[in-house]
């Protein structure tokens, strides 16, 4: 639907055309960001036999991480709506500097803990930030420029293994300080964006006064549709965490394939990860997110309830389809709260992104627990049923049927 002049005040303060080349760069930034951050849980096998640790150390570093990550993350997105501060961005990312040097060298497990929170700071800084430098930059088209920075740490959590594999195991905990180069090269590039995002702040304060005229009237009949998005990650994310952290150890079990076997599996899910990530957003703006949302979830349920009993060779395309689907949800997802709360971009998206990290992290352990109880193969049992929760998007509103529009 053809949207004239009417949309007046926004229309005029939006850009002329999409900032490609500021999305670029806080997509390499976030692929950069997420490629140190699963630096950590790579690791572990070095942390657990330099330091003796248990594995309820290894969970302890793990929670330490998240919960720095997540729960700040929201804090720093509610201080910036009101107080934007262009430059911290790369100042975020100089505490995850700061952080991977101590972990390369900390002596003790205490320093350990507080390296691997003051990595999570960085992220928590990112985050938020950067999801809204992304509207900023993005000329309306809000769901292309969510996909194109989550798409970038998509990418950087692939990575990050294969290059602890090549590098960190084979020559030791030390060399995580060669990484140190890495979230410079973030560093360098976050300032380039500070500058841009400080040009055009004025600009952005002005698309946030234009916005709170209907927000008051709706804040209360948004709360609904957030329960229901929060019923919606809980499926997304309890779900994928389960082939994220699990599905090697399935297929090793199920089939007996090598370990390179089952990461080449790993390799296709991410694969299709990425993609949905990249298409959900565009996809959501031309035919209306709560679509995207809504096929997305529920769509991978068959796929989801097939795969426990799918031959190895059919595992590959039904989880390269469950990852591509579920995804593509995700960008969608954000800048529908967005909406919700116009004026409240940086409190929604910290909101969002911690939400995906507290659950992925709660996810991991409760499909850990139920793995020693029932069994590997269990876990997909259960879990298949997850994506049927994606029912509950039919009770979202339709906001391409709101007369302010974006």
């Amino acid at each position: 639907m053809t949207q004239p002049a009417a949309t007046g005040t926004n229309a005029a303060a939006r850009p002329e055309r999409i900032a490609l080349k500021v999305l670029v760069a806080i997509s390499i930034s976030h692929f950069l960001n997420d490629l140190i951050q699963s630096l950590i849980p790579a690791i572990y096998p070095l942390l657990k036999t330099g330091f003796d640790l248990s594995f309820t150390q290894i969970g302890l570093i793990t929670l330490t991480f998240q919960m720095s990550a997540s729960l700040l993350q929201p804090l720093v997105g509610l201080y910036t709506d009101r107080h934007p501060l262009p430059y911290s961005l790369p100042w975020g990312m100089g505490c995850t500097l700061v952080g991977l040097i101590a972990l390369a060298y900390a002596p003790n497990y205490g320093l350990l803990l507080l390296a691997v929170a003051l990595v999570g700071t960085g992220s928590a800084v990112l985050h938020p930030e950067s999801s809204r430098v992304a509207r900023m930059a993005s000329a309306g088209h809000y769901g292309l420029a969510q996909s194109i920075f989550q798409v970038g740490g998509n990418g950087g959590t692939s990575a990050g293994p294969l290059l602890a594999a090549l590098i960190v195991i084979p020559y030791g905990r030390l060399s995580l300080a060669w990484f140190s180069l890495v979230a410079l090269l973030a560093m360098i590039i976050l300032w380039r964006v500070g500058g841009w995002y400080a040009r055009n702040h004025r600009q952005g304060r002005r698309l946030k006064v234009a916005a709170p005229a209907g927000d008051d009237t709706n804040r209360s009949s948004a709360v609904w549709p957030v329960v229901v998005l929060l019923v919606l990650m809980f499926s997304k994310f309890f779900y994928t965490t389960s082939l994220h952290s699990y599905f090697t150890f399935y297929l090793m079990h199920k089939f007996q394939v090598s370990v390179q076997t089952a990461q080449l599996h790993l390799f296709v899910f991410l694969f299709g990860v990425a993609a949905g990530t990249m298409l959900g957003g565009p996809i959501g703006d031309r035919i209306g997110r709560k679509q995207v949302i809504w096929w997305s979830i529920f769509g991978a349920a068959p796929f989801a309830l097939i795969l426990p009993y799918a031959s190895l060779f059919w595992t590959g395309p039904l989880t390269f389809v469950i990852g591509l689907l579920m995804a593509s949800a995700f960008p969608a997802m954000v800048v529908y709260a967005q909406e919700l709360f116009p004026g409240k971009v940086g409190m929604i998206s910290g909101l969002f992104f911690g939400l995906a990290f507290g659950l992925a992290g709660i996810g991991a352990a409760l499909v850990g627990r139920l793995a020693d109880v029932h069994g590997i193969e269990a876990v997909y049992r259960f879990c298949a049923w997850l994506p049927l929760l994606g029912l509950a998007a039919v009770l979202l509103p339709d906001l391409r049927r709101r007369p302010s529009g974006d």
